[in-house]
């Protein structure tokens, strides 16, 4: 009999294309696989009217997916890195990262102007409070309005005049291939340090499965190297206790034989702001631990430096 595999995807055509993605890779490694993407719909899926903040931050996108894996219903669940929380529970693990996506936030205008460009009272879409005040950094004649929805519709909402701007995470739309439909603006890295575990995808299974032809399979495909930035990039969210509202970027990249990494944290009204960044030499066997460890040095630094009283603990 043929081995069958069961993926677990949010039902969103980014989602499916991501789980896509991971299911042409599988299928490269397991000769014969019968691979079937399972939808979920989660909390966050139905609920799109209030702030994740309110209604409970970004585990509303993966519980269902959780769930479905501790009920073996699936064996593997794909998501968006940056929607996983920094400490996963115990009987879960992140099996396999992906190569990572184009990390940068981009401006999407219905003229392909800069942020700095943009006139006071321009309106723009974000529900993120990171993005909110980076942009206001930037340019403080902005209106920043709340925004959700799936990529298609954050991109219809400028096409349509519902908003005069809007930033958006650029892996998201090249992955729907949407990226030469819209005018847009990448973003500097320097200003616009993004969130944890942006543009990589995360491959979640139980803790305890044992090693399988799958688990092989997950191995196979791992890619090392955005494994270990983003163990950093979660060891670091994890160290200052970051959760779903806090207004905080961090980037690792790997630079020859360094790792670069670098946060941006702002008060929760964003009226202060601390930045740092570190570099240390990379494990050669590019060990996830040891990009946990650099995580670690990060926040320690940031945390001296005050990070916990911006934060309010």
């Amino acid at each position: 009999m043929p081995l069958k595999i069961r993926i677990g995807s949010r039902p969103s055509k980014l989602a499916l294309a991501q789980a896509s993605i991971v299911r042409d890779r599988l299928i490269a490694q397991i000769p014969g696989v019968e691979i079937e993407i399972i939808e979920i719909r989660t909390s966050g899926d139905k609920i799109t009217s209030a702030s994740l903040a309110n209604i409970g931050g970004k585990g509303l996108f993966i519980k269902e997916l959780e769930q479905a894996l501790y009920d073996r219903s699936i064996d593997a669940a794909v998501h968006s890195m940056k929607d996983l929380p920094a400490v996963l529970p115990p009987q879960f693990r992140v099996a396999a990262v992906l190569e990572r996506e184009n990390t940068s936030d981009i401006l999407v205008t219905r003229d392909g102007s800069t942020l700095s460009a943009q006139p006071a009272g321009t309106r723009l879409g974000t529900s993120s409070s990171r993005r909110r005040f980076q942009a206001l950094r930037m340019n403080r004649g902005l209106l920043i309005e709340p925004l959700r929805g799936n990529v298609d519709t954050r991109l219809a909402r400028v096409a349509d005049g519902s908003f005069d701007a809007i930033i958006i995470a650029m892996a998201g739309v090249k992955r729907l291939g949407r990226i030469r439909d819209v005018k847009f603006v990448e973003l500097d890295a320097r200003d616009f340090i993004p969130a944890g575990g942006q543009g990589a995808l995360a491959i979640e299974t139980l803790a305890d499965r044992g090693a399988d032809e799958l688990d092989r399979a997950l191995s196979a495909i791992n890619y090392p190297r955005t494994f270990y930035e983003t163990a950093a990039e979660r060891s670091f969210l994890a160290a200052i206790d970051a959760s779903c509202t806090t207004p905080v970027g961090v980037r690792a990249s790997i630079d020859g034989d360094a790792l670069a990494l670098a946060a941006m944290l702002f008060s929760p009204d964003g009226a202060r702001e601390l930045s740092q960044s570190i570099s240390d030499p990379i494990a050669t066997n590019l060990a996830p631990s040891a990009g946990e460890t650099s995580g670690k040095r990060l926040a320690d630094k940031m945390l001296s430096r005050g990070a916990g009283a911006l934060l309010g603990k």
